[in-house]
């Protein structure tokens, strides 16, 4: 089975607690691509076992894809382990937070009318002044040296 879901479910106001406290602390970056194909894009990311990674709440429903390794995630509506390969639909207006249990490859697909980094941000995620990444994955916070 590649999914277990595990008894506490975190409210909006925990998760964002826990976004300000990662505020304080340097942030790794995590190795993102990006692919386009027929107004659809597609973002793998990379992240080593150990990451937490609090995400942004999206204007739209989208696939998730966690293609490699096994992580924790925790959103408004319950927590689950999942294991790799693992496919669900994510739905508007939820804040995921996901951590690493080993190194792990996640995939996001979305429909988009744009290829441009910035404009897909505008068009896909909602506003959010305490957000760790901007458009690209690119960290808003120092980063960790890479190791």
């Amino acid at each position: 089975m590649n999914e277990i879901v595990l008894p506490h479910v975190p409210s909006r106001e925990q998760i964002e607690a826990l976004q300000q406290d990662l505020l304080k602390l340097p942030q790794c970056e995590p190795e993102t691509s990006h692919f386009f194909a027929d107004g659809m894009y597609a973002r793998t990311v990379f992240r080593r076992a150990g990451t937490l990674i609090v995400g942004k709440v999206h204007k739209k429903e989208h696939f998730f894809a966690l293609i490699s390794g096994e992580i924790s995630v925790w959103t408004e509506a319950g927590m689950k382990r999942v294991r790799a390969p693992f496919l669900w639909v994510s739905q508007p207006g939820t804040k995921r937070v996901t951590f690493a249990h080993e190194d792990s490859t996640a995939m996001t697909v979305h429909r988009v009318s744009s290829h441009d980094l910035e404009a897909i941000e505008e068009e896909l995620v909602e506003t959010d002044a305490a957000s760790l990444f901007g458009p690209g994955n690119i960290p808003l916070r120092p980063a960790l040296e890479a190791s």
